[in-house]
């Protein structure tokens, strides 16, 4: 497949750019170039898939086709863009290189075999005619030294054909993973765009607590104020009116207490401070009109943005399966594994009526905001009809509990 479908893709990469000259090339290049991303692609799935390495994609954005003007855009940008012929050079290597790694391991495997299918009797009709490996077949003795050989072969693949696997996709990697300029490129754009998300979500709690304190506290406070400026008229003239106007005033004011209160427990929830994320995700599932089943299996607690992340995530997860998808059981998974310097795992199933859409809606948008702050990711399955499970997971290492030098140990 390497020697056919990667030389064939390189050819109609480079007739596509040739006749960018004559203008044909400006619409074919963009549809090849696409088809040998896919192949990349494909071929950096079987890189993470069998041999364990991550083959990051290096491609820059191309804007949308809108006019004969975006067309030649699209097609600059793509001639700009060193990872297009990274890509060809590639294919090339790939139809010749690649093809000789890929075909070794299954060769050395079925050449070993035919040195077993020699003795079981093709050696009465090849003799004094054939020779296998160094092998003169000439009669039983030697078609049984051909199984012999043919087993050597076979336990030899064992060991043998790994490496030649693993050196088939290092090749793979250092031909189409981006360079370290493309990457220290990569991380700047996307600590730029997470940046600018954690500016608008900073923001947005700023708006959202002013309209909180204006529609709630402030107003009690300044309703309170009203009342006690009336109660120092009526004092005197009035003294009855004026208890009842100072009970109502002590309501508003223990009112306005509890919406500060409530305010500043949205912030940060005093069980989240305290007790960490695992306790505050069970007393979140304990208030949800759903009955949760929850699964928490953390030991220790976490920087205090990722724990506040992952708080509102599942609080939001959590109120969108009880109201939206109409849910009548929820499953809440937590846990943490030392994989890859430690990752936070949560998993969020419920048996509603499924169709949930990333791309639809503010509540999983901003999700996937506060995910990408700590690199985090967010996926959704949700088929209609449902059930829908989400999944969302955080890099992140302990900061306290086991195996944390100088932290403290759960009783």
């Amino acid at each position: 497949m390497s020697l056919g479908f990667s030389l064939a893709l390189f050819i109609l990469s480079v007739v596509s750019i040739a006749l960018s000259v004559l203008g044909i090339g400006l619409f074919t290049t963009p549809a090849v170039t696409h088809l040998v991303r896919m192949h990349a692609d494909q071929r950096r799935h079987f890189a993470r898939d069998w041999a364990g390495m991550d083959v990051p994609r290096p491609y820059r954005p191309l804007p949308p086709v809108t006019s004969m003007g975006s067309v030649v855009e699209r097609w600059t940008r793509l001639m700009r863009d060193p990872a297009t012929w990274r890509d060809l050079a590639w294919l090339l290597t790939d139809s010749v290189v690649g093809f000789v790694s890929a075909l070794f391991p299954p060769a050395l495997i079925a050449y070993g075999i035919e040195g077993f299918v020699i003795m079981a009797g093709v050696w009465r009709a090849v003799q004094h005619e054939y020779w296998y490996a160094f092998i003169p077949v000439e009669g039983f003795g030697t078609a049984t030294l051909c199984a012999c050989l043919g087993a050597v072969l076979i336990t030899l693949s064992l060991f043998v054909n790994p490496s030649f696997i693993q050196g088939h996709f290092v090749i793979v990697k250092a031909m189409i993973s981006p360079s370290r300029g493309a990457q220290l490129e990569q991380r700047v754009e996307h600590l730029y765009e997470t940046r600018h998300d954690a500016v608008d979500s900073s923001a947005a709690e700023l708006r959202r607590i002013e309209r909180d304190l204006h529609d709630g506290a402030q107003a009690r406070l300044v309703s309170m104020g009203m009342s006690l400026g009336t109660i120092e008229a009526l004092v005197e003239k009035d003294p009855a009116q004026a208890k009842k106007l100072i009970a109502q005033a002590r309501q508003n004011s223990a009112d306005a207490l509890t919406e500060l209160r409530d305010l500043v427990r949205g912030i940060h929830p005093p069980v989240l401070a305290e007790r960490g994320l695992g306790d505050a995700a069970r007393a979140l599932a304990l208030r949800m009109p759903a009955p949760v089943e929850t699964e928490v299996e953390l030991d220790g607690r976490f920087a205090e943005p990722v724990e506040s992340a992952a708080y509102f995530a599942v609080s939001e997860l959590l109120t969108n399966a009880a109201k939206h998808a109409r849910a009548e059981r929820v499953w809440l998974d937590i846990h943490y594994s030392e994989d890859a310097g430690g990752v936070l795992r949560i998993a969020v199933t419920d048996d509603g009526r499924g169709g949930a859409d990333i791309t639809k809606g503010t509540g999983m948008e901003g999700i996937e905001r506060r995910l990408r702050q700590f690199d985090g990711i967010l996926a959704v399955s949700s088929p209609p009809g449902g059930p829908t499970m989400v999944t969302m997971e955080i890099p992140c290492a302990r900061t306290s509990g086991p195996g944390v030098p100088g932290s403290p140990r759960r009783p």
